[in-house]
């Protein structure tokens, strides 16, 4: 029979000689401010009940911790830090979200964070900025170490564009970073990342290619983010996670982010973050934000262009669409036939050159096309503040996608409107998403639509009347 002791204890050994000689990681940066240490217990749970019911679990498994107050302030946050405040300011936000204020002081602290929060709630920053600090205040200088020291593994290209364009506009210290995905130029990734950077943004796929290469060290990360992880699984990257994480240090901080919380995002915290503490803003249940009107309309499947057409020649000259198909090609197809009906817009998918996907999201970016076709592409990752209204055009493969694709509009406290074709193969959800209406206090009763009256759907629709099911 295998002896098990001993395979765990020659692990062990093995371990130990793999990350000796590495230099030692500080974690904690966090000087609480007094405003934050006077919190009263009661003012804190008021403050998280009206702050979108924020809940905080210190995931360690013997004895616990004390959860941190949050900051409601960026000065409580960084008032150490006036190089992170200047950015701040020069930026012009007011206030930290909720997912930041509770965040930071858990994260600052060195503490691994899992960061359950719905899509447009600034996770982004609240792991970014944190990571800044870390990577400035290490025993060993940036100039000094033998590559990058922070990692952050993100699903999708757009996503891991977005978060490096994050990076710049917060530049700290002269921080440098490189974005690393399939469809760029692999040799100008590869001199980059050999020259020298202290933030790699990258998608798993090509990650694993250069690490497999001896292109990037790995063993320097100090700080690693698993951004969405849910949609990291959902497209089939656990395998090369797990190969990327072998080559980065167990004593490493990790921040974990997600939408939702479903089994297997849960296996991957419990093998790679070591005694979390979770926060999470709203409820671990599925939930649309609700911030976005939803209405699911029941349609035959022949009918859903003629409606679509309907809606854009409806639509006012400051409203913005996103419409979300299932395919490629019939994104390419719908596409062409609003332009062909005189109608401006982009198409954004799997098979088009990275640099027609970075113009596509430019144009519906700067308003040059009000109008974007898009795959779950563009569920993750789509950081446009200014839609106002997405079309499911085609119902989503699973009820997670259906939330992240609302999720597009409502965003950073502005109010949204999402509006679903339902046909008779899509029943078989209906169920999960009564729920998911329920939950965002959507007002749930059956509409079926004829041809006869799509115009007078599109009035009501365009008019933001009751929330439909």
């Amino acid at each position: 029979p295998i002896d098990w002791e001993s395979v765990r204890q020659n692990r062990a050994k093995y371990e130990a000689m793999k990350w000796q000689g590495l230099p030692p990681i500080k974690k904690h940066f966090y000087v609480e401010a007094t405003s934050v240490t006077n919190l009263t217990p009661d003012e804190v749970t008021v403050w998280r009940k009206e702050n979108n019911n924020i809940i905080v679990d210190d995931l360690k498994e013997d004895e616990k911790r004390p959860i941190p107050n949050p900051v409601q302030t960026f000065e409580e946050a960084f008032q150490q830090y006036p190089e992170i405040m200047k950015n701040i300011s020069r930026v012009g936000f007011l206030k930290p979200t909720p997912i930041q204020s509770q965040g930071w002081p858990v994260v600052l602290q060195g503490f691994d964070l899992i960061g359950i929060a719905q899509t447009g709630t600034g996770k982004t920053l609240a792991y970014l900025l944190p990571g800044f600090i870390h990577l400035d205040h290490q025993p060993i200088s940036r100039e000094e170490r033998d590559g990058p020291g922070m990692l952050v593994l993100t699903p999708t290209r757009e996503l891991a564009l977005q978060i490096e364009a994050e990076c710049s506009k917060y530049s700290y210290k002269e921080i440098k970073s490189i974005c690393i995905y399939g469809g760029g130029d692999r040799r100008s990734q590869i001199n980059v990342v050999t020259k020298g950077v202290d933030i790699v943004i990258a998608t798993p796929g090509r990650l694993h290619d250069l690490q497999m290469n001896n292109f990037v060290n790995l063993k320097s990360i100090t700080y690693l983010v698993l951004d969405e992880a849910d949609r990291m699984l959902d497209m089939g990257f656990e395998p090369q996670i797990v190969k990327i994480l072998v080559d980065v240090r167990s004593d490493r901080q990790t921040v974990m982010t997600s939408a939702t919380w479903p089994p297997g995002v849960r296996r991957l915290a419990r093998s790679y973050l070591k005694d979390p503490m979770m926060v999470y803003v709203g409820t671990l249940d599925l939930a649309a934000v609700n911030t976005v009107e939803q209405t699911v309309l029941v349609i035959a499947e022949e009918e859903k262009k003629h409606f679509t057409f309907s809606f854009v020649q409806s639509m006012k000259p400051e409203e913005k669409l996103l419409i979300f198909v299932g395919k490629k090609i019939i994104a390419d197809d719908l596409s062409s036939d609003l332009i062909l009906s005189g109608v401006p817009v982009q198409s954004l998918h799997g098979d088009r050159e990275q640099c027609d996907r970075e113009q596509a999201l430019e144009d519906f970016k700067n308003g040059s096309v009000r109008i974007l076709v898009a795959t779950d592409l563009a569920s993750r990752g789509l950081d446009v503040l200014d839609i106002t209204h997405v079309l499911n055009y085609d119902f989503p493969r699973n009820i997670e996608e259906y939330v992240h694709r609302v999720g597009r509009t409502g965003r950073a406290g502005r109010s949204g409107i999402a509006l679903t074709l339902m046909t008779r193969n899509d029943w078989k959800v209906a169920a999960e998403l009564i729920q998911i209406l329920e939950r965002a206090n959507q007002f749930v009763f059956c509409r079926k639509v004829l041809h006869v009256t799509l115009n007078i759907v599109v009035q009501t629709f365009s008019q933001k009347k009751k929330q439909t099911f």
